[in-house]
């Protein structure tokens, strides 16, 4: 069983996640005694590409001339090019998803999202997933030739396994359907999907005016900021920020609440994160039930004794 993962790059370079499904796609690939080959799409510093040797890549294909956002085209060349191989390796983000959905279908492949272990058997594949926006663990077999795993950020820690690399540049273009208006990358914030730590605020923030201590205490925490539905429906912060069942779901080792009252929609897309921080006046908001730890109080008065502390600590 041949095994391919897809290397997702931003700006040019590859993130955490993306050595983390490398990490994970080598211990299959161990199993199975195959090489682990990868696949790329866009513009990817050389460097870059070499460096997934590091995780135990033998070879990777990099279409440069293939726009990574174009799914359907990326898509078509995986069945076309990579038909062969039995086991593909995806991070479960949302340009994954775009394409995973599509290649299932067209190589009548199980498609198995937000996995969370490494495989509990090869033969037949067994591996676990979150279920039940994340508060349940399932365990699934797969019953199909060609098997397709997403795996869920921040699930699967990096492991270093060197091996030798051949890179197999293609410069060839292909027509698309698709006609991309423009394309926007985030080059001064840490991405939600893989940040191991997230400070979030609400409404008790009273305005959009007051976010510059939670951006402050983000920024001395090396953390991505976000917010609730609420906050981003008036305008107060981007929606690129907005958190829970319809906005984005994470999974950082850390997320701390503030001023949020905790809706089940908001917590929906939270649950993954391994410890919840709430901070909040109300010692009866539904956020305290799925918190590690708790603090009732004022956050004009909490975070900035937060980030004071932090700076004297790092002095």
């Amino acid at each position: 069983m041949s095994v391919l993962v897809y290397t997702e790059s931003w700006n040019n370079v590859f993130r955490k996640n993306t050595y983390e499904t490398v990490s994970y796609a080598k211990t299959i690939s161990n199993e199975l005694s195959e090489e682990l080959n990868a696949i790329s799409f866009g513009e990817v510093d050389r460097l870059e590409l070499e460096k997934l040797s590091t995780y135990g890549v033998t070879k990777v294909y990099s279409f440069t001339k293939i726009n990574k956002g174009d799914s359907q085209t990326v898509t078509s060349i995986i069945e076309n090019e990579f038909s062969n191989s039995k086991l593909f390796i995806f991070s479960n983000t949302y340009t994954s998803k775009m394409i995973t959905s599509r290649l299932s279908i067209r190589l009548k492949a199980a498609l198995i999202t937000n996995v969370v272990s490494t495989v509990n058997s090869i033969d037949p594949l067994t591996v676990k997933r979150q279920s039940f926006s994340s508060k349940a663990i399932e365990k699934v077999t797969a019953k199909t030739n060609k098997v397709i795993l997403s795996i869920a950020p921040n699930s699967y820690q990096l492991i270093e396994n060197k091996s030798n690399i051949e890179i197999k540049i293609f410069d060839i273009e292909k027509g698309s359907d698709l006609n991309i208006l423009s394309q926007e990358n985030s080059t001064d914030k840490i991405s939600l999907s893989e940040a191991e730590i997230i400070v979030s605020a609400g409404r008790g923030l009273k305005g959009p005016e007051n976010w510059g201590m939670i951006e402050e205490l983000a920024s001395l925490l090396n953390a991505a900021t976000a917010c609730s539905k609420p906050v981003s429906d008036i305008g107060w912060r981007p929606h690129s920020e907005h958190v829970g069942q319809t906005g984005k779901a994470v999974s950082p080792n850390l997320y701390i609440a503030i001023g949020i009252s905790g809706a089940i929609q908001h917590l929906a897309g939270v649950n993954s994160s391994k410890n919840i921080v709430v901070i909040n006046t109300d010692s009866e908001a539904p956020f305290f039930k799925a918190a590690n730890y708790g603090v009732v109080g004022d956050a004009f008065e909490v975070i900035p004794k937060m980030i004071e502390e932090i700076k004297k600590s790092s002095l």
